[in-house]
């Protein structure tokens, strides 16, 4: 381990100044990340832009402008989630990810649909410390360094008084104490002392918690007992003997946590949650269904009404705090194969004005993904086999190979989009992947032939494409 002292902040990726993106500019990022779908890329470029304008605007008209939430409409696998996660990363935006299928009425067992806004204050409650555990990281490791130098050479010996001529040292003197604790600290940043044992005094990290059993919407709302009585539960400290390599991060992460400001901390995740968070519906066709023989369906239409307060504003209580949910932008997305948007309730119907259907993907679409995206599959998969040497390369005619039968095997069985494409690069680079640094010829190529050979029997007998999945 070598440590630069303000060279280790781990470097974030240069974003565009956010208020200075058109709307044609996010959807050009979009698409170093999903092939086609311009619609649906449109559709949320848009949503994202109009929270740009309207945090320009003064407060008595912008708190009256309200996100137009979008409704995709499409097969699984043609890109809805990745779409909606991506915008979020540029706009550098708290996102989950919820399956309203897991939702029940309020009144039955199961997850009640509040505790989304809760998940949502926690990401971004998680995105603010990072960022204020950045801003402090240089001072935190000056501190933690000094921490471990006082261990290996402790203060009391380096400031002793000469009684020569009744004179004091002082710290500008040059005592050798200063000068060995010097060469610790260069010993230190070279890592040589990595593997060397000290004994530290740390924060205890496993705190006592209250979850709240029943009670409407209380049911994950977990409440640390420091966060709540402050001094009243100070911070315990535990004695660890470990290697000065892994002392550095306790050490590390304790000076963050002593600099930051928490209070702080937790105002402006809660105002960046209520005014920039991204909450993705998936599988809302699930509960699309209407009640059926006089019968309740606690999945469908009591979880729609549930759900209408929160698409429309209310107030959910966090454990850090209030989130009032009439600027989070909800995406909402599902197959509609058995049921249809109109199936839904009209008052939710109308909290999703923006709607969009995603097209199915075609062999030319597989073609792009498999090779144009930033971190593609093809360059995943190279990228993992060159840790052991191999150079893997895939000729044109292979990927389209790929491609087609992919393709086939959606029309043919269920269709799951672009995902099938992992069980058939899984099932293509098995016996590459199992061998590693054992091929003796580190240039393999892989062509038409190769992935007839290893894919050719699963396409064309129908007992085994039924477990293809």
């Amino acid at each position: 381990m070598t440590i630069y002292l303000g060279g280790e902040v781990k470097a974030t990726a240069s974003k565009q100044n956010l208020d200075e993106l058109t709307p044609r500019q996010i959807v050009a990022e979009l698409d170093k990340y999903v092939v086609g779908q311009t619609d649906a890329k449109r559709a949320v470029a848009v949503a994202l832009r109009n929270r740009i304008r309207r945090q320009k605007l003064p407060d008595d008209i912008a708190r009256d402008i309200l996100p137009k939430n979008i409704l995709m409409i499409g097969s699984t696998g043609v890109g809805k989630t990745e779409i909606a996660r991506r915008l979020a990363r540029i706009a550098d935006s708290p996102f989950i990810k919820i399956e309203a299928s897991k939702f029940t009425e309020v009144g039955y067992v199961g997850r009640d649909v509040e505790s989304m806004v809760r998940e949502l204050a926690d990401v971004a409650i998680d995105m603010a410390k990072q960022a204020a555990y950045d801003d402090v990281r240089q001072t935190a490791e000056e501190n933690a360094e000094e921490k471990i130098l006082d261990i290996l050479l402790p203060p009391t010996s380096i400031s002793y008084t000469s009684s020569l001529d009744n004179h004091t040292a002082t710290p500008n003197d040059d005592v050798p104490g200063s000068r060995t604790r010097e060469k610790l600290r260069e010993q230190f940043r070279r890592g040589d002392l990595d593997d060397r044992m000290i004994e530290i005094e740390t924060q205890d990290r496993s705190n006592a918690t209250i979850d709240f059993v029943g009670g409407q919407g209380m049911e994950e709302m977990g409440v640390n007992l420091r966060d709540m009585f402050g001094n009243l539960f100070p911070a315990k400290t535990v004695r660890r003997r470990m290697k000065i390599s892994e002392a550095w991060s306790y050490l590390l992460r304790d000076e963050q946590e002593n600099l930051i400001d928490m209070d702080q901390i937790s105002r402006s995740a809660l105002e960046r949650a209520q005014s920039s968070g991204i909450i993705f519906l998936d599988e809302i066709d699930k509960i699309a269904g209407r009640e059926s023989g006089g019968s309740p369906d606690v999945s469908r239409e009591g979880v729609q009404r549930d759900l209408l307060p929160i698409v429309e504003g209310t107030n959910v209580n966090t454990r850090y705090g209030m989130i009032n949910t009439e600027h989070i932008l909800f995406v909402a997305a599902g197959a509609f194969h058995v049921s249809k948007p109109s199936d839904l309730i009209p008052e939710l119907q109308g909290r999703f004005p923006i709607r969009v259907e995603l097209e199915s993907l075609t062999v030319d679409d597989l073609k792009r993904i498999l090779t144009q995206p930033r971190n593609s599959l093809i360059k995943q998969y190279q990228a993992l086999l060159s840790t052991e040497g191999i150079e893997l390369e895939f000729t044109d005619d292979a990927i389209a190979r790929i491609a087609e039968m992919t393709a086939e095997i959606n029309k043919n069985t269920e269709n799951i989009g672009a995902r099938r494409l992992h069980t058939l690069l899984e099932r293509l680079l098995e016996e590459i992947s199992f061998l590693g640094s054992e091929i003796d010829d580190k240039q393999v190529s892989i062509d038409a032939a190769y992935v007839d050979a290893k894919l050719s029997g699963l396409v064309k007998d129908q007992d085994l494409r039924q477990y293809i999945l």
